[in-house]
């Protein structure tokens, strides 16, 4: 069995009874970072072997870990945070799985998007998720361009890099409206900014841009 965990997306205790079972089971943890899924596993008294799978060996490691369960073993898939096969390698095992007739199951938790969505405050009955938008600017510009055609509520990640050249982009796409920006959701410096986009930009002016992004408009 392949079992896709969903992990913490900060806060260690944000991981489901479920999913610790399933990590002290299994044969095999597959982690997109070994020493990141460590400290969970530590944390929790988990001593199950893992093995990298990441974006750059996910060709390789897919077909030894399709190896690995057609020799009956039990095998955890996890990323860094959040749901396996969001923005990660993880639909590589997955596709490979269906492919190969080789049963896998989802074990639900965070989703660092879904939670930004909710606690935006924006409609949540239709929205679109457009995953990191291009870190070049000509890109980026056209990006946003044709998502503002869009009717419906847009999420998307973005790093601290480049957040307030985003939001400027935005600024001048979309207008001064009302976004939500989340970063750091769950953990300590955890922030929310309901703003309209320029407050937001000469926020991140003052205060330098630390963390993970979501942005919601």
């Amino acid at each position: 069995m392949l079992y896709i965990v969903a992990t913490p997306i900060g806060n260690l205790k944000d991981i489901t009874l479920r999913a610790l079972e399933i990590l002290k089971s299994v044969d095999l943890i597959a982690c997109e970072d070994t020493r990141h899924t460590k400290i969970l596993l530590d944390h929790y008294g988990i001593n199950a072997p893992t093995t990298s799978f990441f974006q750059h060996n996910r060709i390789i490691k897919a077909d030894y870990l399709i190896k690995v369960l057609k020799e009956g073993k039990s095998v955890a898939l996890v990323s860094d945070a959040g749901m396996p096969g969001i923005l990660d390698p993880g639909y590589n095992i997955i596709n490979l799985a269906i492919k190969n007739n080789i049963e896998f199951t989802v074990i639900p938790g965070a989703a660092a998007f879904v939670n930004a969505l909710v606690l935006s405050g924006k409609p949540a009955h239709d929205f679109y998720f457009a995953g990191f938008l291009s870190n070049k600017a000509a890109s980026r510009q056209n990006q946003l361009k044709k998502l503002s055609q869009l009717n419906t509520t847009i999420v998307f990640y973005e790093s601290c890099h480049r957040i307030t050249a985003c939001l400027e982009d935005i600024l001048a796409v979309f207008g001064d409206k009302d976004i939500c920006v989340a970063r750091e959701i769950t953990k300590k410096f955890e922030e929310i900014k309901r703003q309209k986009t320029s407050q937001i930009i000469a926020h991140f002016k003052q205060n330098k841009p630390r963390g993970e992004f979501v942005v919601i408009l």
